[in-house]
């Protein structure tokens, strides 16, 4: 495992001198933009496992995606390894069909501190809700991002991320009503405390969320990479590509549906993935939005 190796699979070719904010935002954005967000392991009788090094092989080596706990667990070993402060985070997840939080802290995050400041970074979530940049961990200010508004706010010690998204058109009228478009402009994200957690704390819920009927990532296979002026996402056989303030406050998000013959040569292509194993696509309907 070396950083140089890392770097070359991202793309970053600047300083790693500094331990400044832009350095961290430029390593960071390079990294969405190289690494998908991705569960297919899932759906081609791989296991995912939260060793480091495993992890390190799976992303940088065979050039595969990961979901929070591998996105976030290497990109927090990139930035200690480049001296910046670093400390892993858990979190609940909103689930807007059910209208609530989830009661398992399934999401990892990363905390850095630069010059007394805390930011967090979450290279780890996918879709419209992956933020671009390091986000200020300050309760009740707006950050504008290109993918929209994210706001922290604070209440009691429990810290709470939300979204807001810009209106959006779809060409693919068949779509306007996808369980996969997120209908409200405003989007609970998932709630987090400040309390340090280790990888160790989330063993039960890798397992979980890879066996369980009942998780969002056995009935859903799932891709999503972020670009320079949007995003892609690959659910089951349905390819969204999202391209972010393309009118004046206005979103455009385009679907097709992909024929089985289709699934490979559309990840080779568009995610710069290929799996060793066959893929099962699959994509139950339920609570994935974008």
């Amino acid at each position: 495992m070396n950083l140089e190796e890392y770097f070359a699979r991202t793309g970053y070719k600047g300083s790693t001198e500094k331990q400044d904010l832009e350095t961290l935002t430029d390593i960071f954005q390079h990294h969405i933009r190289a690494v998908p967000f991705e569960n297919l392991s899932i759906h081609c009788g791989e296991e995912i496992t939260l060793e480091l090094e495993h992890v390190y092989n799976k992303i940088v080596r065979r050039k595969r995606g990961g979901w929070c706990m591998e996105n976030n667990q290497l990109l927090c070993w990139v930035l200690k390894g480049l001296g910046y402060d670093t400390s892993f985070l858990g979190a609940y997840v909103f689930n807007p069909h059910q209208n609530a939080y989830a009661t398992l802290m399934t999401h990892l995050v990363v905390k850095v501190v630069i010059d007394g400041k805390a930011y967090i970074v979450d290279g780890g979530f996918g879709v419209s809700y992956q933020t671009w940049q390091p986000m200020e961990l300050v309760s009740g200010k707006d950050q504008p991002q290109a993918p929209g508004v994210f706001r922290f706010t604070e209440k009691n010690g429990v810290w709470y991320l939300e979204k807001m998204r810009r209106k959006q058109y779809i060409p693919n009228q068949s779509f306007s009503n996808s369980d996969l478009l997120e209908k409200k402009e405003c989007r609970k994200v998932y709630m987090f405390s400040l309390e340090p957690r280790t990888v160790e704390d989330f063993r039960f819920q890798c397992t979980h969320l890879q066996t369980s009927p009942d998780s969002l990532f056995t009935k859903k296979s799932i891709c999503t990479l972020q670009t320079t002026d949007g995003f892609r996402a690959l659910i089951g056989w349905t390819l969204t590509e999202t391209t972010y303030n393309y009118k004046e406050n206005m979103d455009l998000v385009e679907f097709v549906t992909l024929e089985d013959e289709e699934v490979e040569k559309t990840l080779k292509e568009k995610f710069n993935i290929t799996l060793e194993r066959k893929l099962v696509p699959i994509n139950v309907k339920g609570s994935y939005t974008i």
